[in-house]
């Protein structure tokens, strides 16, 4: 029976590919055999990439080691890690680190050759602290196919002949296209579309026909209310897949359609770091990005989504974990001048929006490729330097500040919560005040748009101002996991913060839904006594409290005036002072609200 592609469901999100590729270093070049692959699954649960503060997997296992689990101040051995392994009674414990290993294989991260593990190329520059992640994505994605000689699931004479990326990049060009024949503007594929036709395009050649069928439900949906169109579209769904498995069985039918919508939203978010896609429409449609004419042109003309035959597994393996295989068709001087002209007008346009006078660009006419890439890449940083300029201008504007007000306020509504939290913050903190820079750490496309939460090891969001400095850290997380994955690691992004800006003194901002009473404890330790050896500045906000600061904010523009930060610190000031006032942490938070409403009323006094 036929089946969809799916890029990983073993990993949704795409930053743990890094942290399952460090702890395999630690087997790097041994067999690939039962034993090993117990060693690997078993090193995972030692590092707490796998297992930890995950309840299912705490169900069975002493308290004593759901304890030792959730210390993450104690080391866990490797004796005591293959302790917690064996207890889970796992019916055949090798296939753990098997199905651990095969994200890395599928692209290309790691490869086993002559029965031994290996990390590629293409997994060294992930492991690298510079790394980039749309890069290497975008590597990996354009060399995937199914069928390969490395996976039994797609087998070939069921009729799979695809390059999953490439084929959804030449799905929506084709829609668009037909949209423009029929005089209609071109806008992508609606999410709904794409989770029902991207996983189960399985061949190149159906691409135009695929493209023709969203087109016709379009027409279907045309001119009716929202209702009808749920009923019609469910209708053409069971329908669809129906056709696609080839069978009326209404169990396989009801599995893929459960399947389905996470096969979508899983792409979306993988194929999305590789910047040639971009949301837009509100969120709801998935476009390619404008951005990347040159390359997305190029790349379709080179690619027609076929996938290549590979005469051994090895060969392929070989293939895919080669970062300089294939040469990119716009890999040429005459190709990357036509990017780097594009980003000239590009960025001039942001310089002639800010009144920012215009940058000096080298003469790059004689430049050869590898100037020119590293040209194409200083400017493309540039115009995120603008990007996020211009996101401080426009959030001046009350109406931009009520927005974010009116999204924090709802941020449970938010398809990506995590994601709207950290982008409306950073936002919100271009409009509080005089900040020098505001720099989120999320990796984002070429519209500036997040495609992902910040990376684990770096703050949420830097920010800089004349008399301090600061950086915000936020999480969706309310239960005690909160304190599992924001506790440490957001004293030690400050710890590290303060170590790389000694002139200033540096706070950390701290916004959650609610506040957990294990993280509080944890950042009470840290405030009033110490932190590696020294007290830290942590400011813990609900998102409510953030709130009431960016209504100050709006009343204060109302009465044109203006919010200096230095209103800001010393409110940050206040809120720490009561601290070494109290005698718990409990009095502190409940202080916390008060603190905002004296401060609001003196300034708009």
């Amino acid at each position: 029976m036929k089946k969809p592609w799916s890029v990983t469901t073993t990993l949704r999100n795409p930053e743990r590919l890094r942290n399952f590729l460090i702890v395999l270093k630690n087997i790097e070049g041994e067999e690939w055999n039962a034993e090993t692959q117990k060693k690997y699954q078993i090193l995972l649960i030692k590092e707490r990439i796998y297992g930890y503060g995950v309840k299912q997997f705490y169900n069975g296992l002493p308290s004593r080691f759901v304890n030792l689990i959730d210390n993450i101040n104690k080391e866990i051995s490797f004796k005591e890690a293959k302790e917690i392994f064996d207890l889970k009674g796992y019916e055949d414990p090798a296939m753990r680190g098997r199905q651990s290993i095969n994200p890395l294989k599928k692209l290309g991260l790691v490869s086993i050759k002559e029965g031994k593990v290996f990390i590629t190329g293409l997994g060294h520059l992930l492991l690298k602290d510079d790394y980039d992640l749309g890069e290497i994505f975008f590597k990996s994605f354009i060399k995937w196919q199914i069928p390969n000689p490395d996976n039994d699931d797609y087998k070939e004479g069921v009729g799979y002949d695809i390059k999953p990326f490439i084929g959804t990049l030449h799905l929506i060009h084709a829609v668009n296209q037909k949209a423009i024949k029929n005089g209609e503007e071109p806008k992508g594929i609606s999410k709904h579309e794409f989770s029902l036709f991207a996983p189960t395009l399985i061949n190149y050649r159906n691409i135009e026909d695929y493209a023709a069928e969203i087109l016709k439900l379009r027409a279907k949906l045309k001119g009716k209310n929202k209702r009808e169109q749920r009923w019609i579209f469910e209708g053409y769904k069971k329908q669809f897949v129906q056709e696609f498995l080839k069978t009326k069985k209404r169990k396989e039918i009801e599995k893929l359609l459960n399947n389905l919508d996470d096969y979508g939203d899983n792409a979306i978010r993988y194929f999305r770091l590789t910047r040639y896609i971009c949301i837009r429409g509100n969120g709801f449609y998935i476009d390619l990005e404008q951005r990347r004419q040159v390359e997305i042109k190029n790349l379709l003309a080179f690619d027609s989504g076929k996938s290549i035959s590979f005469i051994t597994k090895d060969e392929y393996l070989e293939y895919i974990a080669n970062i300089s295989e294939p040469k990119l068709p716009w890999e040429t001087k005459e190709k990357l001048k036509e990017i780097l002209d594009e980003l000239v007008t590009d960025t001039h346009s942001y310089e002639k929006k800010l009144s920012a006078p215009e940058k000096d660009i080298p003469n790059y006419k004689n430049f050869d490729e590898n100037k020119l890439k590293e040209l194409i890449e200083k400017l493309r940083e540039y115009r995120r330097y603008l990007q996020e300029q211009e996101n401080r201008v426009s959030s001046q504007n009350i109406t931009a500040i009520s927005k974010y007000i009116e999204i924090l306020q709802n941020i449970y509504k938010e398809e990506d919560k995590p994601l709207a939290l950290e982008k409306y913050t950073a936002l919100a903190l271009h409009a509080l005040n005089d900040a020098l820079k505001i720099q989120p750490n999320y990796p984002v496309g070429d519209d500036n748009e997040p495609t992902f939460t910040a990376p684990a090891g770096k703050p949420d969001i830097e920010c800089y101002y004349n008399s301090f400095n600061a950086i915000c850290e936020v999480t969706m997380l309310t239960s005690r996991d909160q304190w599992y994955c924001e506790g440490q690691p957001i004293m030690r992004h400050l710890r590290d913060f303060e170590e790389k800006n000694k002139s200033k003194n540096a706070y950390c901002l701290f916004i959650a839904p609610s506040l957990h009473r294990d993280t509080l404890n944890t950042f009470w330790f840290s405030v009033k006594y110490e932190y590696e050896g020294k007290p830290q500045r942590i400011i813990p906000l609900s998102i409510q409290n953030f709130i009431e600061l960016l209504k100050t904010l709006v009343i204060m523009k109302q009465k044109g005036r203006f919010l200096p930060h230095s209103e800001l610190i010393g409110l940050y000031n206040n809120i720490l002072s009561v601290s070494e006032k109290v005698s718990d942490v409990n009095k502190w938070i409940e202080k916390i609200p008060n603190i905002i409403s004296v401060w609001q009323k003196n300034l708009i006094a």
